[in-house]
């Protein structure tokens, strides 16, 4: 199975990058993503690359390569898919919010609409490789949907999960540590390690079956989150005992077996996919009566989410039991440095937090934009819309937002926060001027010095 044309269904944080370098690196076929979100399609072909959906670095460089080349980005759905050799399933898989799983299992309404418009579309054979973080088995319910057609199309399933870190996501696809692809027909496997091993070396191209791959993706996310929440476990214990968890982290992390990586403390980790794959793997594993592991992994959640509390808790405390309208600057919205994407981001739930202590909480981030900040806080529904544009506002600068700041918060670890005038930012604030960095982002003996009141986690 030779693949000239493959077709991406969803334009989003995977589909998006993960396509372009494809096209980037395969200049011989033809990548098309489609998506039903037109504004969202028209500023993938928008001629001004710092208006991509995604903010990536080095995104907007393969963009500019391959776009109109090799790579196109669509609303015609059904002809991409009609056209295309392999057909990559990249749409959301949000948690259920409703019905039997709620607030845990994954909502594959997407997958299965997504599964139907092929079965509809398509006149000739295709591959359909899951690209969506997915529960393991899911691929049982596309075949199930494309083998039952009757058009006499064959489809074969494959699972390659995507295993990017938003941020370095166009480094971790020029440069993988694997490439994983499960399936159960041999042709169909070796069709899309062809299209990697372009630019992969082939020993890093792991080949399993379906399940295993569909498996391993909510595994490695759930063993990295583990690691975090295991750290802010002791990042709290060394707040009561004199310890610094940055030490710890460093003692233990030269030892090779745990390595440096993922240990460090900080106000939580979000981001899509996380706490998402570990609610998912916790009910998989409720579903088969494996009570002890879903107990197990669901520790990892609540650890995160008392972390985030626990930081909020400490800024009230800190500020003399009330910050009823005192203005609390943010440093960061976005759940990680170099990407606009604020999904399941600390930063949203820590205001939730001081917003119900009446804070009035000034916003600034780089990449993220005030319509952002206010949907997060809307969908939480702790609050009306107007309550929330009352008490929050978004700024484009740094140094505004911290004017008459009682405290500022980092939420964070965008690397320009640390090379910002503190001496200005201080004269600027109220007194005492206090900095809550729920990064360890920034140096707490310089900011001591100027006369700051320095907190960070795990000190």
């Amino acid at each position: 199975m030779k693949v000239k044309k493959i077709c991406c269904i969803g334009a989003g944080y995977v589909g998006g990058p993960t396509m372009s370098v494809i096209a980037q690196k395969c200049p011989d076929i033809t990548v098309t993503i489609v998506d039903i979100n037109e504004q969202r399609i028209a500023a993938w072909n928008d001629s001004d690359l710092s208006k991509l959906p995604v903010y990536e670095p080095g995104l907007a460089g393969v963009v500019a390569e391959a776009r109109g080349r090799n790579l196109f980005f669509s609303t015609d759905v059904d002809t991409a898919i009609a056209d295309a050799d392999m057909v990559f399933i990249s749409v959301n898989t949000p948690t259920k919010t409703y019905g039997k799983g709620k607030g845990m299992a994954a909502d594959l309404k997407f997958i299965e609409l997504c599964a139907r418009q092929i079965a509809a579309a398509s006149k000739s054979d295709k591959i359909i490789v899951e690209k969506s973080t997915l529960p393991v088995r899911t691929a049982e319910a596309l075949k199930s949907i494309l083998h039952n057609t009757g058009s006499g199309v064959n489809f074969h399933i494959l699972s390659n999960p995507e295993f990017l870190a938003e941020g370095t996501a166009i480094e971790d696809l020029h440069d993988p540590d694997r490439v994983l692809i499960g399936g159960e027909n041999a042709e169909a496997v070796q069709a899309l390690v062809d299209v990697y091993a372009s630019w992969v070396p082939r020993e890093r191209i792991l080949t399993t079956n379906l399940w295993s791959s569909e498996l391993s993706k909510l595994t490695a996310n759930a063993f990295l989150a583990q690691r975090v929440s295991s750290i802010n476990a002791i990042s709290e214990l060394c707040e009561r005992t004199g310890a610094n968890v940055d030490e710890v982290a460093r003692a233990i992390g030269t030892d090779s077996r745990i390595g440096p990586k993922f240990l460090k403390a900080s106000v939580g980790f979000g981001g899509s996919c996380f706490q998402k794959d570990i609610l998912n793997l916790v009910y998989i594993a409720r579903s088969y009566g494996l009570q002890e592991v879903a107990h197990y992994w669901e520790q990892v959640i609540t650890m995160n989410d008392h972390q985030k509390h626990r930081f909020a808790d400490n800024i009230v405390q800190t500020m003399y039991n009330t910050v009823s309208g005192k203005k609390i600057t943010f440093l960061g919205w976005a759940f990680k440095k170099d990407t606009n994407d604020t999904r399941e981001s600390a930063a949203i739930y820590v205001a939730d937090a001081l917003l119900s202590e009446e804070a009035s909480i000034v916003v600034y981030d780089p990449k993220v934009t005030a319509e952002q900040v206010y949907a997060d806080l809307d969908y939480l529904g702790t609050r009306t819309p107007a309550e929330n544009r009352r008490l929050v506002s978004v700024v484009g600068d740094p140094y505004d937002a911290a004017e008459r700041a009682h405290a500022i918060a980092v939420l964070t670890e965008w690397d320009e926060f640390k090379t910002y005038d503190w001496h200005r930012i201080k004269d600027h604030m109220m007194k005492p001027a206090f900095v809550f960095d729920g990064r360890k982002l920034l140096s707490g003996s310089k900011l001591d010095e100027l006369g700051f009141q320095y907190y960070a986690i795990g000190e």
